[in-house]
């Protein structure tokens, strides 16, 4: 995948972290998208710099603001020197509550940033990929909008909107050489999963048939494979990277 350009929302957090890495190995110029409002970029490229990665480019924005993503993605273009070949839509938040107490302004947080951002972002790169002839265009759903969680029913409906987007869009551009999958997790072994109560974390490790979490590193292989050229005829699929905890 050398020289190509990969954008992926969602920035910062542990697994964006891995995916960004893991695409800059295969030869990617990566362009991280961030939001300013809740992270410390100057912080996060001196910890990349110091672990060997010093090309990442940084850009800021809002995804579920559809503006915000037209001048995020002609910063991202103009600071790559190129168009997008690569998108991964990661962006995403939890505002928890049982249905019966959740509020409208939870509901629409998730629903704003966790799916419509995927109109938003795709709005942007879709068609000049098609042109192009070449693209990938990778959703990251989850487990919870596979099987349901509750508690979560904004997130799981969001979620589940992400599959669905993705099947639906991989039709359309399957003929233009653009592939559209998406990647569905289970638990991973992030910092905020592994600072969960020792006694509640080991419940959830009990609930997975490989009786352990998912590695930052496993979703990252994911992307990099579905980014990859061997990848072109794959489209509309959605890998499943729960340890067995789900199938569908």
């Amino acid at each position: 995948m050398s020289k190509r350009t990969a954008l992926v929302t969602g920035a910062l957090g542990v697994i964006v972290t891995v995916v960004s890495q893991e695409l800059a190995k295969a030869g990617c110029r990566v362009v991280a998208a961030y939001h300013p409002q809740f992270d410390k970029p100057e912080e996060w490229l001196k910890e990349q710099e110091a672990a060997g990665f010093k090309d990442f480019i940084l850009v800021a924005g809002d995804v579920s603001d559809f503006a915000s993503c037209q001048a995020m993605v002609a910063e991202a273009e103009a600071k790559a020197g190129g168009p997008i070949d690569i998108l991964v839509n990661n962006a995403g938040i939890t505002r928890d509550k049982m249905f019966a107490k959740m509020e409208p302004d939870q509901w629409n947080a998730v629903i704003d940033t966790n799916l419509s951002s995927l109109f938003n972002m795709t709005k942007q790169v879709s068609a000049k990929m098609a042109e192009r002839g070449w693209g990938r265009i990778i959703n990251i759903s989850s487990v919870n909008g596979v099987k349901g969680q509750a508690g979560q029913t904004n997130y799981s409906a969001a979620k589940a909107g992400v599959i669905g987007f993705t099947k639906a869009l991989a039709q359309e551009l399957a003929a233009k050489g653009v592939t559209v999958n998406a990647i569905a997790p289970g638990y991973v072994a992030t910092k905020m999963v592994m600072a969960i109560k020792p006694e509640i974390l080991q419940t959830i490790v009990d609930s997975v048939p490989m009786k352990r979490l998912a590695m930052p590193e496993e979703i990252g292989g994911a992307v990099v494979y579905l980014a990859s050229e061997i990848a072109g005829f794959v489209t509309g699929a959605t890998l499943n990277i729960n340890g067995g905890l789900y199938y569908q």
